[in-house]
């Protein structure tokens, strides 16, 4: 099913879905009280082989620690910002090298912006207007959030009438149910704390290193079953 026509102004192309996203299905949610450790962070996750990393605009020093992991991480990682709520923020996370944009809502005017530089938004929705709505400003695909409110069977609801529309669940999703939403239909998840466990915080060689091995397994927990993948793309 084609969700239908939007009677406002229309994006000419849609931007692709983040590369390194549809080659893992996760996405780490880099949030802190400040920046510090999450250089250290990002180059753990990336050992595991997560390599699609949200750095959340509510850390001081954002922009700094996009800048960072980009420059040292290089093409094989793709760095967005999160928390883009406005036109302004959208601005100075581009400006500071971020690939992608993660918002908690959506922003039709900021998801337009975005899509005609053809930078990968990921807007947060949770009803099917909402969903629908993002998806004709040109979201790459939508951010179910909070996801863990309705849990996997809301997601599966939701996907019944909007096939064509990818939904990434976020918020509440831990790391023993990410299977879970993907079984019900998930393009991919987007995982924070509970993957990162204070990693960033006290970026420690022991729990860098769990860290890594908490990546690993959950990139097994949520493979893609390449024939249904390439059913529902």
């Amino acid at each position: 099913m084609t969700p239908p026509e939007p009677t406002g102004r229309q994006t000419a192309e849609r931007p692709s879905i983040t590369p390194q996203l549809t080659r893992t299905r996760v996405m780490a949610i880099l949030r802190s009280a400040d920046a510090y450790g999450l250089p250290a962070a990002a180059r753990a996750l990336a050992a595991g082989g997560v390599t699609c990393l949200e750095v959340t605009l509510t850390t001081a020093g954002a922009l700094d620690a996009i800048a960072c992991i980009r420059d040292e991480l290089g093409a094989d990682v793709s760095v967005g910002a999160g928390t883009v709520v406005t036109a302004a923020d959208a601005h100075d996370a581009l400006a500071a090298g971020a690939e992608f944009l993660v918002a908690p809502m959506v922003a039709p005017d900021v998801i337009r912006t975005a899509a005609d530089r053809g930078i990968p938004f990921y807007p947060g929705a949770w009803t099917p207007t909402e969903v629908v709505t993002a998806w004709q400003c040109g979201a790459a695909a939508v951010k179910l959030f909070p996801a863990a409110t309705g849990g996997p069977a809301h997601l599966r609801q939701l996907r019944a009438p909007l096939p064509e529309i990818p939904l990434v669940a976020v918020g509440g999703v831990d790391l023993a149910e990410a299977g879970k939403y993907r079984a019900a239909g998930a393009f991919a998840v987007g995982i924070g704390s509970p993957l990162l466990r204070g990693a960033d915080r006290a970026p420690a060689p022991e729990e860098l290193n769990a860290l890594t091995a908490r990546a690993r397994a959950l990139l097994e927990s949520v493979r893609p079953d390449t024939g249904a993948e390439e059913r529902h793309l």
